[in-house]
């Protein structure tokens, strides 16, 4: 009888073996959650009218948790006092600091705050509504955010409007924003729980909270244009998916049409004009610098306190000039480790309005002198040990050590474009540059033959040189320096230096023409951008064509400015001057130049929304990952033999 029992258990446990083993493609675990929680209550209810309480709490049919709600919430009309934000549980406590305003409808924004404990499945964009008088304002309008200077998608930038029949230029300043929202990271906006009437749009990066434009580092964007929200019944097509790749069925959905929809705002951020000294410093013994907030053409006046300022510095303005670094020209002023100097300046007073000004500096050497003359003394002590081994090796010694030389840092690499220059970069101001010194040779067969060449100052960068030549496609060439070619204003000399280097060959570039149709009557700058949406080259034309020339092959991108006064630079826009930033387009496709290639191009910048020109391969700001866990359950049906559309599994 036992061993019967014993062939029944064992004959049991292999039927049970074999049948795990026939289902081991079958996914282990249950099902993801995927059902985003949903309001199941509130008080006071969800459009409400009446209402006299500043207490608002939402109740849930599960545990929930709320992400970044200073961040995400957006309440209207806006609160000047921070509400308070509270989840716990299955429910949500929001308590208004302000006073309800009489006849208002408000509305609270959770955008895509909301979300289960569990899964993280996110609500959507889920809007809490109630009004202190008799009805409740519908209408809505949206649209988008982009950067002015790059059509980047601004992420939490607020979006507000102003009543346009009380609108003046003083407003924005003034007043706070009646109604407002916030961009998500598409740029992307919704006003919401608007009156009928007709309204001005604006967005504003508020630094300080008072909903109104008060400071110029603010980011900012304005329409002339008066909107009237309006609102129509109308269908959308919706789709549900099996899975990432194929459609299940497609729906028509009745909905209300919030209108207008596709709103642009281009949004800058002013030129700070307001100026101040923001600091000095002096991070090495030879020069001091001056940051101050805004350029000026007129350098300030610098009195020596402690020393004799006359013929004391070499100055160099960067190209704004709100960046002056003094260069000393003494040894003995380098060797004096704290400059008093008076210096009277312009700047901008009370009142807004530029004034001569005149402060006291202490300039103090981060490198002082007993540090720098320990520093040479170790450094002659290591040298004379080296070349006291070399003389008892028998090998050459020098019984001087030799004297500090100048270091320039030249910028060449093996293989330049055909309108590419070689440049030079000082690594502290030069007095002399013995052009007899510098030699530039072309190859011709197998002889190096003299080359014509000028040496030219960067008109940026006072210490950067470049080297001019008329360079000969496919050719190579050298360049050599004797010694003291440069000699700076501490005596300091070059050493002797060779490079060759070669100019590619015309059958190693691509040219690209671009047409810009009905421009031709404007000044434009059009930029070829490489993946990381940096400049590669640029292009001004008046004719609306555009030319690229020794294009080495790669996918670029395009971009286009108008530019307004001609500078040849992208400029800002401003507010009370009532002038939008300088208009920026993309050409939304990748371009491919390979070597030998010829393209012609014909570009309708305005032909295609300026919020979605942008190429998506070079947008920073991408859109906040999506909820995967749909796919994921898809996947395990997938994995099942089976089908998952919508929640349902099909065999």
């Amino acid at each position: 009888m036992r061993r019967d029992i014993r062939h029944i258990s064992l004959l049991i446990l292999t039927v049970l073996l074999v049948a795990g083993c026939a289902k081991m493609g079958q996914p282990d675990g249950g099902w993801y959650d995927e059902e985003p929680p949903y309001v199941i209550g509130s008080t006071p209810g969800d459009k409400a009218t009446g209402v006299t309480t500043n207490k608002v709490n939402i109740f849930f049919n599960e545990f929930i948790k709320l992400e970044n709600a200073n961040e995400k919430v957006v309440i209207s009309p806006p609160q000047l006092e921070m509400p308070e934000i509270v989840a716990g549980g299955r429910r949500i406590k929001v308590e208004l600091k302000d006073s309800l305003k009489p006849n208002t409808t408000y509305t609270i924004d959770f955008s895509d705050a909301i979300s289960d404990n569990n899964e993280g499945n996110p609500m959507g964009n889920y809007t809490y509504t109630f009004s202190t008088g008799d009805t409740i304002d519908t209408l809505e309008v949206s649209g988008h955010v982009i950067d002015a200077s790059n059509l980047e998608p601004v992420k939490g930038i607020l979006v507000g409007l102003y009543d346009s029949e009380e609108f003046t230029d003083s407003t924005f300043h003034t007043v706070s924003l009646l109604r407002v929202s916030r961009t998500d990271s598409y740029g992307r906006f919704v006003v919401r729980g608007i009156a009928p009437g007709t309204y001005r749009v604006f967005a504003l990066q508020d630094a300080d909270g008072d909903y109104r434009f008060t400071q110029k580092s603010e980011m900012i964007a304005f329409s002339d244009a008066v909107i009237e929200p309006t609102c129509k019944p109308d269908i959308r097509l919706d789709t549900l998916w099996r899975d990432s790749l194929h459609i299940h069925s497609i729906l028509q959905v009745p909905y209300a049409h919030y209108l207008p929809d596709n709103i642009v705002l281009t949004a800058f951020t002013e030129v700070q004009t307001n100026r101040y000294l923001l600091k000095s410093e002096r991070k090495e013994a030879d020069h001091f610098t001056l940051f101050f907030s805004y350029g000026s053409d007129t350098l300030p006046r610098l009195r020596g306190l402690n020393f004799d300022e006359k013929d004391a510095f070499i100055v160099e303005a960067t190209e704004n000039r709100d960046t002056l670094t003094y260069w000393l020209r003494d040894t003995m002023l380098v060797n004096q480790d704290t400059l008093r100097l008076e210096m009277t300046y312009m700047a901008t007073d009370t009142t807004g309005v530029l004034a001569q000004q005149t402060d006291t500096l202490e300039v103090l050497s981060k490198q002082p002198y007993d540090k720098r003359i320990k520093q040479k003394q170790r450094a002659l002590e290591e040298w004379t040990k080296q070349q006291e081994k070399a003389k008892k090796r028998g090998k050459e010694f020098l019984e001087v050590m030799p004297p500090e030389e100048l270091k320039p840092k030249w910028n060449i690499t093996s293989t330049i474009n055909p309108d590419q220059n070689p440049s030079v970069e000082m690594p502290t101001p030069l007095a002399i540059i013995d052009t007899a010194k510098v030699h530039l040779y072309f190859k011709q067969d197998t002889l190096w033959n003299a080359a014509p060449y000028e040496i030219k100052q960067h008109y940026a960068s006072p210490r950067t040189y470049q080297l001019l030549g008329e360079w000969e496609p496919g050719s190579e060439y050298k360049i050599e320096t004797d010694s003291a070619a440069f000699i700076d204003i501490y005596g300091k000399a070059s050493n002797t230096m060779k490079q060759n280097f070669k100019v590619g060959a015309l059958d190693a570039y691509s040219t690209l023409i671009v047409n810009l149709g009905n421009m031709s009557d404007t000044t434009i700058v059009v930029e070829l951008l490489d993946k990381s949406d940096k400049v590669a080259k640029r292009s001004l034309t008046k004719n609306g064509v555009a030319e690229f020339f020794f294009v080495s092959p790669a996918t670029y991108y395009m971009r286009m400015f108008i530019d307004s006064n001609d500078n040849g630079k992208w400029d800002t826009g401003n507010y009370d001057d009532h002038r939008q930033a300088e208009t920026v387009y993309y050409y939304s496709s990748p371009i491919e130049c390979k070597a030998k290639w010829d393209i012609n191009l014909s570009w309708n910048p305005t032909s295609k929304n300026i919020a979605t020109q942008k190429p998506r391969e070079i947008v920073k700001q991408k859109p906040e990952k999506e909820k995967t866990i749909k796919s994921r359950n898809a996947e395990r049906a997938r994995a099942m033999g089976k089908e998952y559309v919508n929640n349902l599994i099909r065999q």
